[in-house]
């Protein structure tokens, strides 16, 4: 995803609306919406604003747009999680779920025996949450591994 429709999608999804972001924000309705508009060329925002913005929402599509057009993706760690074998079994659950999809999105996207661009990203996205529980489950055996 491109990073100013990431941060246009996240201001304007925001509970409130833009108008209600901006408030907590410190800035005026308008200048937020300029800056989301991906036409503007006189406000644009910052990395500051936007590292606030994911904050204050908990949308983090941005984070995951940049890591997306680097080649990377990224992984929520959890302070504290919890370590159980049924923690563990939940996200091994979860990452066979998601292989299930990227199985699934392959196979439609080969049942008429071409492959179009809009088919490519939806694997493309099955792919990227696959890795996402992967990192998951590495991020857990981490915390619990012995130092």
């Amino acid at each position: 995803m491109n990073l100013l429709d990431a941060f246009y999608q996240t201001v304007h999804g925001a509970v409130g609306g833009c108008e209600a972001l901006a408030v907590r924000l410190g800035m005026s309705a308008q200048v937020l919406r300029n800056k989301a508009n991906v036409h503007s060329t006189t406000n644009k925002p910052t990395f500051e604003e936007a590292d606030r913005i994911c904050g204050i929402t908990g949308d983090h599509r941005m984070v995951h747009a940049f890591a997306q057009n680097h080649g990377y993706v990224c992984v929520r760690i959890e302070d504290g999680a919890e370590a159980s074998d049924m923690a563990l079994l939940e996200m091994v659950a979860k990452v066979w779920q998601t292989n299930g999809e990227v199985g699934a999105e392959i196979n439609q996207a080969l049942a008429d025996g071409k492959v179009d661009r809009a088919e490519v990203i939806r694997v493309r996205n099955a792919v990227k949450r696959a890795e996402r529980a992967l990192e998951g489950i590495v991020a857990r055996f981490e915390g619990m591994a012995d130092n």
